[in-house]
C-alpha cells in the first residue's frame, strides 16, 4: 500500500512527546523531527507508557485528539495480536475461538491501514444528522432527514445525489458496517434494538454484504484515487470479515467498559 502522511494534530504530538520522552526540554526541535519522520512517531505511538497514559485518561478528547487515542489503541494492538493464538468470533451467540490472529495483525502492520481505521473509529465518536432535500415531482421537494450512522438513510441519500458526490456516502456507509460489526456486534443480533436504523434488524452477515459492496464502490470512484485511497479501501473490501477483528480486539480488551461512553451510538 502506498504510504500516506500521518496526520496528527500538534497537540497529539507533543503529547506524545510528554509521554515517551518526559526527558526532554526541546519540545519544539522535536516537534519538528516527528513531522519529517512518520516512522519516529510510530515508534513512539507504540510505547507502552503512551498506552497506558491514554488509558488512563478519562476524557477523550480534551488533552489528545481521539484520533490519536485510537492510534495509539491500534499500535497497542498490533502488538497485542502477535503474541496471541486466536481471536474470539461470535457466532449464535457464543464466542468461538478461531486461529488467525497472526492474519490480523499482518492486516495492522500496514500503516495505511492503521490510519484509515483510527481515524474512521474517531469520526464515531460524534454522530451528525442533517437533511437533505429531494425532489418528489416538479416544484414539490421533500426534506429528508438523515443519520450517518443510519445505512439505510445513507443509501437512500445515495440516490439523490450525482455520481461524482457519491464517494463519501459510499465510504460512510461501508465504515458504518464496518464499526458495528466491531465495536457492537450485540446490535447485530436478533431482537436487538437498533434506535438509529429506521429499517430496522441487521445481522453481522448483512453489515458484511454491505460493507464489502459499498468499500469496493468507494474504491472504484475517482474520490479514492484523489485522496490515495484506493489500495486500503479494495483492501476493506476483499477483507471485511478480517477487518472487523482488529475493532472487536479493541472492544473487547482495552474498551468493554467504555464503548457507550467514547462512541455517539
Amino acid at each position: 500500500m502506498e504510504q500516506p502522511e500521518l496526520r496528527l494534530a500538534e497537540r497529539d504530538l507533543r503529547f506524545v512527546i510528554e509521554t515517551a520522552l518526559p526527558e526532554r526540554r526541546d519540545i519544539d526541535h522535536l516537534l519538528g523531527l516527528l513531522r519529517e519522520d512518520d516512522a519516529f512517531v510510530e515508534a513512539m505511538l507504540a510505547d507502552p507508557r503512551l498506552f497506558e497514559r491514554v488509558m488512563a485518561e478519562e476524557a477523550v478528547g480534551l488533552r489528545f485528539t481521539p484520533a490519536l487515542f485510537f492510534h495509539v489503541l491500534l499500535a497497542q494492538a498490533h502488538k497485542d495480536l502477535q503474541q496471541a493464538h486466536y481471536t474470539l468470533e461470535r457466532r449464535d451467540r457464543q464466542q468461538i475461538p478461531i486461529f488467525d490472529s497472526h492474519a490480523v495483525a499482518d492486516l495492522l502492520a500496514e500503516r495505511p491501514m492503521r490510519q484509515y481505521l483510527a481515524e474512521m473509529l474517531a469520526s464515531f465518536t460524534r454522530i451528525h444528522g442533517f437533511t437533505y432535500p429531494v425532489r418528489v415531482r416538479r416544484g414539490v421537494w421533500y426534506k429528508h432527514r438523515f443519520s450517518d450512522l443510519d445505512v439505510d438513510s445513507l443509501i437512500r441519500l445515495c440516490g439523490a445525489v450525482e455520481e461524482q458526490l457519491r464517494f463519501g456516502l459510499y465510504k460512510r456507509i461501508a465504515d458504518v458496517c464496518l464499526f458495528i460489526a466491531g465495536i457492537f456486534p450485540e446490535y447485530a443480533q436478533p431482537g436487538a434494538a437498533v434506535p438509529w436504523s429506521q429499517r430496522g434488524q441487521r445481522d453481522l452477515e448483512d453489515y458484511e454484504q454491505e460493507g464489502r459492496q459499498f468499500y469496493g464502490l468507494a474504491s472504484q470512484h475517482e474520490g479514492a484515487a484523489l485522496l490515495e485511497l484506493r489500495e486500503v479501501l479494495r483492501a476493506l473490501s476483499e477483507q471485511f470479515a478480517l477487518a472487523v477483528k482488529p475493532l472487536t480486539f479493541l472492544s473487547q480488551h482495552y474498551l468493554p467498559l467504555r464503548r457507550h461512553t467514547l462512541f455517539a451510538a
